[in-house]
């Protein structure tokens, strides 16, 4: 008899099921927790389906949250951590391609373990045994490292649209395979998927930055349709060739950079895009004999624009990776410092660390092996951002010697365009000799550029 160790459970878990048990009611622990467990991970959430229905739980914990009451869940949260508590149930259709119409109750951890996606996720364990209850041998699929759909997987594709996502995801924070017959079900309910909410998408493929090979999920994804369904887009550099820098295709190097990319997951999404201009950009040059993809920085950042607005990333989100697509592009060749300055100006301080980053994975993922060397740049532009910025110098209108108070009171000028107009010019000058930035120097400088524009 294969059981399960126990002694991995949080005291709290088994206090909930102490009291389903004086109420007369069975419990066990379900889903990724045993599934994780087993495979010797951490766990995040821990969670319990019981015999109790509804109205019955909420008696038993009065202070319980009823997040999801009419599907039989409510949310305990006890020390600080958030416990769900599920009614055993079975499911009708899914008319909306991502929740049941309707559920009913069950009185069989079986049936209710026949409802969920995949084998590895309907586990449970019986908390007074250890003993475990795999009625669709999900212990072999995790010993096997396989992804199988629990029954039918056309069936569990065609209720649920975002499984077919999640199947990609757990395909690479798992690093498991899809059996086949899960892997051929994908393309045939792609209309179901079709019904996934963008912001669903875009939760999955932030769960799936998490991967350390974020690229497995998106092999997936690409092969099985998914991709062309929620971004076409990066589906124009597969195949396509690049250059004598470049060993792998677009959508290769595009996967290579993300995989090599440390950093949080939007981060990791800006890396995935970074390249998505070179397809539109793509030319051959007769001089060089080779292919060119001039200005697939600003290009990108055009085409990640609307994706990241498709895809409902917060705004903030939306502009990190946007930027961070059209500055991923430079060269350092001892830049002058004031070079430096205009660069930190252009790119924004607050995303030069991103940028390192996206740059050193962009490097490495040139090619299978890439020689350190390559990353000298990188490293000198870093030792001279740092002494650029530990001199102080002017980086922005906000650091001059001189504000808009200062042109209305000692100039006499009206607020309006003109303001800024002269302090972008006066912070120009100030970029290029810092030794500028003082106030008698300054007004003297926008007295000019003020009368000249009269």
């Amino acid at each position: 008899m294969t059981t399960f160790d126990l002694s991995v459970v949080p005291k709290d878990v088994f206090a909930i099921v102490e009291k389903l048990r004086a109420a007369g009611r069975y419990a066990w622990i379900v889903g990724g927790c045993v599934r994780d467990s087993l495979l010797g991970k951490a766990v995040a959430d821990w969670d319990v389906a019981t015999e109790a229905r509804p109205n019955e739980l909420m008696k038993i914990f009065p202070r319980a949250i009823p997040t999801g009451l009419q599907h039989g869940t409510v949310t305990l949260v006890l020390g600080g951590h958030h416990y769900e508590i599920t009614t055993l149930r079975g499911e009708t259709t899914y008319s909306d391609g991502r929740r049941p119409d309707a559920v009913h109750f069950v009185e069989e951890i079986e049936s209710d373990l026949a409802r969920r996606d995949f084998t590895i996720n309907a586990i449970a364990v019986d908390p007074q045994s250890g003993q475990l209850i795999d009625p669709f041998g999900g212990r072999t699929d995790l010993d096997a490292k396989v992804i199988r759909a629990v029954g039918k997987a056309f069936e569990r594709f065609s209720e649920d649209g975002l499984r077919v996502l999640r199947a990609a995801r757990f395909s690479a924070t798992l690093e498991f395979d899809l059996a086949p017959e899960t892997f051929a079900a994908i393309a045939p309910t792609l209309d179901t998927f079709r019904k996934v909410s963008a912001e669903r998408v875009r939760d999955e493929w932030v769960k799936t930055m998490k991967a350390k090979r974020p690229s497995r999920a998106f092999d997936v994804m690409r092969e099985s349709g998914i991709l062309g369904v929620s971004c076409p887009e990066l589906l124009e550099g597969v195949g396509m060739e690049q250059n004598k820098w470049h060993t792998f295709d677009v959508w290769r190097h595009g996967m290579a950079c993300m995989d090599a990319c440390v950093g949080d997951p939007v981060l990791r999404i800006a890396a995935l895009l970074h390249d998505v201009g070179k397809p539109r950009s793509r030319a051959f040059s007769d001089k060089t004999q080779d292919w060119t993809f001039y200005d697939h920085d600003r290009i990108g950042a055009e085409i990640a624009d609307p994706i990241c607005a498709r895809l409902r990333f917060s705004t903030d989100e939306r502009h990190r990776i946007v930027a961070l697509v059209r500055h991923h592009l430079f060269h350092y060749d001892s830049w002058s410092d004031a070079a430096v300055r205009r660069w930190i100006r252009r790119v924004g301080r607050e995303r030069i660390e991103d940028l390192y980053a996206l740059n050193e994975a962009d490097i490495r993922g040139k090619a299978p092996a890439v020689d350190p060397e390559a990353l000298l740049p990188l490293v000198a532009l870093k030792g001279h951002v740092e002494k650029v910025l530990a001199e102080g110098a002017a980086l922005s209108t906000r650091d001059l010697a001189i504000d808009g108070h200062d042109l209305m009171k000692e100039l006499g000028i009206k607020p309006g365009r003109i303001f800024g107009e002269i302090l972008e010019a006066l912070l120009e000058d100030v970029i290029a000799d810092p030794s500028l930035n003082e106030r008698a120097t300054l007004l003297e400088k926008a007295r000019a550029i003020a009368s000249a524009r009269k």
